[in-house]
């Protein structure tokens, strides 16, 4: 018979991994702070096109100097759909931070700029757009809410559905669990100056809902051995048990997705897809946190609420 695996006597270092991984993306919080996106926090995006290699330094330098009353930021993607035999073609997304959209003139001004530096480049202006900064804290406000609200009916349905292995402490350390997935996909934009956008919480509300999934199936495992045990049984042994027999298919589901994710990210990689590569990334750490929290996080603390219970009924 194969042994089980005493994921409760080593919840201490479980705990302490955590807790340090936290601990570490806190004072990088403090040092570095985290970015919000234009989306976000307002301002103006102004998008070209061209062809052939640039040396993004000069690039950069060039913008600035058209600009100098304003700070900008780019970024620089492969346009995949408008590749020819004898060049590469790009896009370059020009970002203006600030309340007030940018002048015709200045959007004017960098057109030349460029056309002038690099002639050989056939810089070419899209368009361009604007996001106030009230609108963007409103378009953050409502993501979190979505979140908030994705994260309490999660709790919900957990406490109704096991209800018969003490349906409030399952759902609220599932709900533990999904804070610290969440904290660290946060603390992975913070760490790698990745400016939180839409993707964030795109990958915040599939990591909730994959982190639930794999914690909802070591519940009913639990549930299933605690109805063969009886109520008598010792609860840590019935979870060690339980989430022994489902570690193999859980880290085999995490790898899988993660093989597939990380493909997507090699590929981003290569054709230098950002938007691809900043929801690709988060999404394997938040794959990786929430197969490590369902297993080590969530069943450990939910044991230790459970026998915390027991004593005091005793007593």
């Amino acid at each position: 018979m194969k042994k089980d695996l005493n994921f409760i006597g080593k919840s201490k270092v479980f705990f302490g991994i955590s807790l340090a991984i936290i601990a570490i993306g806190l004072i990088c919080n403090i040092i570095f702070g985290a970015t919000l996106d234009i989306q976000f926090k307002g301002g103006t995006i102004v998008n070209y096109s061209f062809v052939g290699e640039i040396d993004e330094a000069t690039l950069k330098d060039t913008i600035q100097q058209a600009t100098p009353e304003h700070q900008v930021s780019f970024t620089i993607t492969k346009d995949i759909m408008n590749n020819t035999e004898d060049s590469q073609a790009y896009a370059v997304s020009i970002q203006f931070s600030g309340n007030s959209s940018v002048e015709s003139d200045v959007i004017s001004g960098i057109t030349t700029a460029l056309e002038q530096k690099f002639p050989e480049n056939s810089f070419q202006y899209k368009e361009n757009s604007s996001v106030e900064a009230a609108m963007g804290m409103k378009f953050l406000l409502k993501c979190l809410t979505a979140v908030a609200i994705a994260s309490i009916l999660m709790v919900i349905y957990v406490t109704i559905r096991f209800k018969r292995i003490g349906g409030l402490s399952a759902g609220v350390m599932a709900l533990v669990a999904l804070f610290h997935d969440v904290a660290m996909i946060y603390f992975m934009y913070v760490i790698f100056r990745m400016p939180i956008d839409s993707s964030f919480i795109a990958v915040v509300l599939m990591i909730i809902g994959y982190s639930l999934n794999d914690t909802i199936v070591i519940y009913d495992r639990v549930r299933e051995e605690r109805r063969i045990a009886g109520p008598k049984s010792d609860i840590a042994d019935v979870f060690n048990h339980s989430a022994s027999a489902v570690m193999g298919r859980t880290i085999a589901t995490s790898v899988t997705t993660l093989v597939a994710i990380g493909t997507v990210y090699v590929v981003a990689l290569i054709f230098n897809l950002s938007s691809v590569q900043a929801f690709a990334l988060p999404m394997m750490i938040g794959i990786v946190s929430g197969c490590y929290s369902s297993l080590c996080i969530a069943g450990p603390l939910w044991v230790a609420w459970n026998k915390r219970k027991s004593k005091k009924e005793e007593a």
